[in-house]
């Protein structure tokens, strides 16, 4: 039995949240830059021109990238023969993020309830998940997600005879009502099967994926550029403001569902796509 002090946790959690506002990850500036070399749009390359040197800027003066800082989605996926000690390790996640945004000089965005709109002061708490799995690691993943894409996502209990046409046409019109809303250039994950709640927790998942990087399923990542040309054909393009790229990746996570159920999630990053991660 291994055993961890969730102060540990606390720390890297505060780190993590700091990192990720301040310095966009190397795989999704790379995405950026794919995009830039597909985009024909004189406005949508300026657009992705002005991303990249906001990333350039934001890492080196240590400001954050974008003035939505989010709310923090922590995913611990824990081996089962580790043991925390010394207090809560949801209380230390939480102290992390209060710390983060604290020292960070990030905004705190939460309020208390969607009916008392009194703001929490430290952008807590954060919303956490944890997937028990064999050993003694602990994996530590946190996505910053901002209002405007989130607000944009959305999930349908398609049946099977619906079938994949019926998803992708969902993932697309999702898109479309999106527009400019999500902050495009968009990542997108995408989540089917298991129940509805569970397709919404892959869906978001989905992102933390190194981006671009394709499903180690062949139909599955088949699919995935079938989306993502599908979405691009809309036009909408960065910013909205027209062009050929409005997602830079879709990224699509599967598992097994009910013989009568075709859940499909569509969670939606604008261009900060803010994640980080570390093996503790």
């Amino acid at each position: 039995m291994r055993e961890i002090d969730v102060d540990v946790v606390r720390q890297k959690v505060r780190e993590l949240c700091i990192q990720a506002n301040h310095e966009i990850r190397e795989d999704h500036i790379q995405a950026l830059r794919r995009g830039l070399d597909e985009e024909r749009s004189p406005l949508g390359c300026q657009v992705l021109q002005q991303l990249l040197e906001n990333a350039s800027v934001a890492a080196r003066e240590r400001m954050a990238f974008c003035q939505d800082t989010g709310y923090a989605v922590v995913f611990l996926a824990v081996g089962q023969d580790v043991h925390f000690v010394g207090g809560s390790l949801n209380e230390a996640i939480n102290k992390g993020v209060a710390e983060g945004y604290r020292d960070g000089y990030l905004r705190a965005s939460l309020v208390e309830s969607p009916i008392k709109r009194r703001n929490t002061g430290d952008n807590t708490p954060a919303m956490t998940y944890i997937d028990l799995l064999p050993g003694d690691d602990v994996r530590l993943t946190l996505l910053i997600k901002g209002a405007g894409c989130d607000n944009m996502s959305a999930i349908r209990m398609l049946t099977p005879a619906q079938g994949v046409e019926a998803m992708i046409k969902f993932v697309v019109e999702t898109i479309e009502k999106a527009g400019p809303s999500a902050s495009p250039p968009v990542t997108i994950g995408i989540g089917m099967g298991g129940t509805f709640d569970k397709a919404a927790v892959m869906a978001k998942w989905a992102l933390t994926r190194t981006s671009g990087e394709p499903n180690p399923d062949p139909e599955i990542a088949a699919l995935e550029q079938r989306v993502r040309d599908a979405i691009n054909a809309t036009g909408i393009g960065p910013a909205g403001f027209g062009g050929k790229v409005t997602a830079l990746s879709v990224h699509i996570e599967s598992m097994a569902t009910h013989i009568a159920a075709f859940p499909v999630a569509v969670n939606l990053d604008c261009h900060s796509h803010r994640v980080r991660e570390v093996v503790l």
